[in-house]
């Protein structure tokens, strides 16, 4: 392990001394249905029930924290919703501001989760460049300092302490985890996972919508590779290129990528709301789809984890992926016989 990665391992242990009693520790949740779907025994995370709901609370309030203890009356984020709104609830919590940056067709429930905490929301273009030349823009006018959704490593060992406790609670049940499945949209998440798993023989894997893959791109060329992000129902893992530093972080630790399609996805989200009862945005349900890929063990019952992310959904979106799909119209000749 190199000297920057064990450097943020340890933040992602001190991270979690530091949150325990300001996050809600979330409970671990399984499905005898989705173990026989997957030939596996999955255990999952339930960072949907999360303040903020979502694991990002964890990161923003780490990074925070620490910027309202050195003294800062305000931070600066960008991101496509949960981040924004996990920095506003934690600048709230410090009695600081929080100014977020979210694209114009951010989620609105997002974006009045982002007010409803204080923040001042600016809109700015749809990818992310747009989005981090006005957060920088902001910066130079305030001096606040921006906190970066996934380049950031406060973020990172915050995001960690999701997959540190699931690992920690699958050893205390007797069930140590084989593998831990982690969504990726920016990567600091995926980034935590591995930090957190370092050393105890778990394979790491992340998961991308197909189309906005750049960390798989970029494990396969060795550099990061933009991407222009296609359409997804998981509008959290549409960033168009992965991290620099988790990439450096899982580069040489993550097992691999699974890529998922929106119909993967979508029935990922539908079993996660009829068999766990509890509502995943399909940004966190990708974790499931990607769970489902890999697909059973050799040999024996494998011990999956997976992290929910986030349960910050639409409630229209929810009504479309739990429509039954519309009756075949009848032919002229049907009707005619």
């Amino acid at each position: 392990m190199s000297r920057t990665v064990a450097q943020v391992r340890a933040d992602v242990e001190e991270a979690a001394r530091w949150l325990t009693g300001r996050v809600v520790r979330t409970p671990v949740l399984r499905s005898p249905v989705i173990d026989g779907l997957a030939g596996a025994r999955v255990l999952f995370k339930a960072e949907n029930l999360q303040d903020g709901g979502s694991y990002k609370m964890r990161g923003a309030l780490r990074a925070v924290g620490r910027l309202a203890a050195a003294g800062h009356t305000g931070v600066i984020a960008q991101s496509t919703g949960n981040h924004a709104v996990a920095v506003a609830l934690a600048a709230r919590q410090h009695g600081i501001a929080a100014t977020v940056v979210l694209p114009v067709d951010a989620a609105p429930t997002k974006v009045d989760r982002a007010r409803a905490a204080g923040a001042r929301v600016v809109f700015a273009g749809t990818d992310v460049e747009e989005r981090v030349a006005v957060a920088n823009g902001l910066h130079d006018e305030s001096g606040h300092p921006v906190v970066d959704a996934y380049d950031h490593p406060d973020v990172i060992a915050g995001q960690g302490t999701a997959s540190l406790e699931l690992i920690e609670e699958a050893e205390r049940a007797g069930t140590p985890l084989d593998t831990l499945v982690v969504p990726v949209g920016g990567g600091g998440g995926v980034a935590g996972a591995c930090l957190a798993a370092a050393g105890r023989g778990i394979e790491v894997y992340g998961v991308e919508p197909v189309g906005c893959d750049s960390l798989a791109r970029s494990l396969a060329t060795g550099t990061r590779v933009p991407v222009t992000p296609v359409p997804t129902i998981a509008d959290g893992l549409r960033p168009s290129c992965v991290g620099e530093l988790p990439f450096a972080i899982v580069r040489n630790a993550l097992r691999g990528v699974v890529r998922v399609d929106d119909d993967e996805i979508g029935a990922a989200f539908r079993l996660i709301l009829t068999e766990l009862r509890v509502l995943a945005e399909p940004s966190g349900a990708a974790g499931l789809a990607g769970a489902l890929r890999l697909g059973p063990g050799a040999g024996r019952l494998r011990t999956v984890g997976v992290v929910l992310t986030g349960g910050n959904v639409e409630p229209a979106l929810v009504a479309r992926l739990l429509a039954p799909p519309p009756a075949e119209l009848p032919t002229a000749e049907a009707v005619a016989a």
